[in-house]
């Protein structure tokens, strides 16, 4: 009796586990990783795997006096922690799941406290990026020749996190997700980066948007990544079933955060009065593997001091994505964006106000301009725990004509890296970045940055 008591504790345990966003959400994945074939396992899964058994198990109110239920209650608690690397809204410098996990004798409830010491060390050359995150955006353009090169080392990116898992009668599975680091002012404050709950397919909080597809991201060291890199954090309430095992749904409502330029006398600021709406389906042929169609639709709005009125323009952006490991040593990555006002969720663009720009015909409107961006990007590990990426990236800006011709028109970033895990929990990396910035004009300059870390993480 206190063995079937205990094994339904465990089921509703890993049943609730998995259904929490952005590493515990309700996936047969987790069902499906126990039919596949280790032959089959690719060696990015292998390398998890063994993150996921570098977990320890904690009991906070004594031990199952069965060995055999303590065995497989840590083998299914185990099976959750492997299910957080393939989250959808995870990317390669995202926290790992936390070092130590302390469980109810029953298992029906999971606390987990984790962090991550990072230290990041980079060489600029060619022309100096002006900030810690290399953006080709911000590489200035004519160059000044007071910074030809620099150096500089952070510990940007250093995090805590905490994770809970439980049930009640009355709203069922739930979990709670914070998450704070230390890239606050001038890299080192602390912030909460997200924060937020989720009940069953539901999502409430501070968390990544639904446009958002990090997954399909390539490993990058340098904190910005790949400039159409779109991942933005927002307060949202997101709705995600999963249906015929392999589709995924989700819809959501979001905070906006807005970036418009507003320097011209003609036009001031409004206030946002509507929230952003996100959407998407996804296809999972295999766990870790998919092919995603997101969309946004934005209200835009800004005051005319010409016209004494309020305008509403509208954004939106659609993505095109995927993360494949076409053969056992090779990881893929692609996205592809396209949209109107939709540059304040991220990428190279967000370091300007590019949401609503002045219009060049006249002063006293702002409009949405047009965007385009790619990336791409390949991963091959050598062993599951030594692997080597290069990829590339390009965000295009097309205003209306008459633009003035020093304004952004593109820009490009190419990498290549190679990350070693030491341990599971104890990464170095090393990255060449090459990145360039071409004006309207036709003006370009371009510069180089060598990329350094050492992440450990608890």
């Amino acid at each position: 009796m206190f063995f079937n008591k205990s094994k339904r504790a465990v089921i509703t345990a890993v049943l609730l586990s998995l259904s929490i966003s952005n590493g515990f959400y309700i996936s047969a994945a987790g069902n499906q990783a126990e039919d596949e074939d280790p032959i089959d396992l690719s060696h990015m899964d292998i390398h998890i795997a063994n993150k996921a058994k570098s977990a320890k198990f904690v009991y906070i109110d004594g031990k199952p006096e069965s060995e055999t239920v303590r065995n497989n209650e840590t083998d299914s608690v185990r099976r959750v922690v492997t299910q957080y690397y393939y989250d959808q809204f995870r990317n390669s410098q995202d926290p790992d799941m936390p070092y130590f996990m302390f469980m109810s004798k029953s298992a029906s409830m999971m606390l987990g406290i984790g962090g991550g010491v990072r230290m990041r060390a980079f060489y600029d050359w060619n022309g100096a990026v002006p900030t810690n995150a290399f953006a080709p955006s911000t590489i200035p353009i004519p160059a000044d020749p007071a910074s030809r090169q620099r150096f500089n080392a952070t510990p940007s990116g250093t995090y805590l996190n905490f994770q809970m898992i439980g049930s009640h009668t009355l709203i069922g599975n739930y979990g709670l997700y914070i998450e704070a680091d230390f890239t606050g002012y001038e890299g080192r404050d602390f912030r909460l980066k997200k924060s937020y709950a989720v009940i069953r397919d539901f999502t409430f909080g501070y968390a990544t948007s639904t446009f958002s597809d990090q997954a399909a991201l390539p490993a990058v060291v340098d904190a910005a990544g790949p400039n159409n890199k779109f991942s933005a954090t927002n307060v949202l309430v997101r709705y995600m079933p999963r249906f015929k095992k392999k589709w995924y749904l989700a819809v959501s409502v979001e905070t906006p955060a807005t970036a418009i330029d507003v320097r011209g006398k003609d036009v001031r600021v409004a206030s946002n009065w509507l929230p952003d709406g996100a959407a998407f389906v996804q296809y999972e042929w295999k766990r870790g593997q998919h092919v995603r169609l997101s969309g946004i639709v934005r209200s835009l709005s800004y005051y005319s001091n010409i016209r004494d009125k309020r305008e509403n323009l509208t954004g939106w952006a659609v993505q095109l994505s995927s993360v494949a490991h076409p053969e056992r040593h090779l990881t893929t990555y692609a996205t592809l964006n396209y949209g109107q006002g939709y540059a304040g969720l991220g990428g190279d663009m967000m370091y300007g106000s590019y949401d609503l720009v002045v219009d060049p015909s006249d002063t006293s409107r702002l409009y949405a301009p047009k965007m385009f961006g790619w990336c791409a990007g390949l991963q091959y590990n050598f062993r599951p725990d030594l692997f080597a990426t290069v990829a590339a990236s390009q965000t295009h800006y097309m205003p209306k004509a008459g633009t003035d011709v020093n304004d952004y028109r593109y820009g490009t970033f190419i990498c290549g890296n190679i990350f070693w895990s030491i341990l599971p929990r104890l990464t170095v990396a090393a990255e060449y970045d090459w990145g360039m910035r071409r004006n309207i004009s036709g003006i370009h300059k371009a510069s180089s940055r060598l990329n350094l870390t050492a992440m450990f993480t608890f």
